[in-house]
């Protein structure tokens, strides 16, 4: 999972941030540095609400790190 706010577009600064499942990486070639992505809008239970694209920067991008079971820290992609 991803968190997606202002690093990795403009568009996504302050409460428009979201958390963001990836099923697709577009292969084709866009500006350097920035990326396609398919995937998954998520609510606050981690549950899919709305399938989107979006247009980011890979540098942007942010792993969000979430709780395993057994309680130890693990970071989701």
């Amino acid at each position: 999972m991803l968190e997606i706010g202002k690093a990795a577009s403009i568009q996504f600064a302050g409460d428009r941030g979201f958390r963001f499942r990836v099923i697709k990486v577009c292969p084709k070639p866009t500006y350097w540095g920035w990326v396609w992505l398919t995937g998954y809008v998520l609510d606050s239970k981690g549950q899919a609400k709305d399938r989107r694209e979006i247009f980011v920067q890979r540098e942007g991008l942010r792993r969000q790190m979430t709780r395993a079971r057994n309680g130890t820290s693990t970071v989701r992609s």
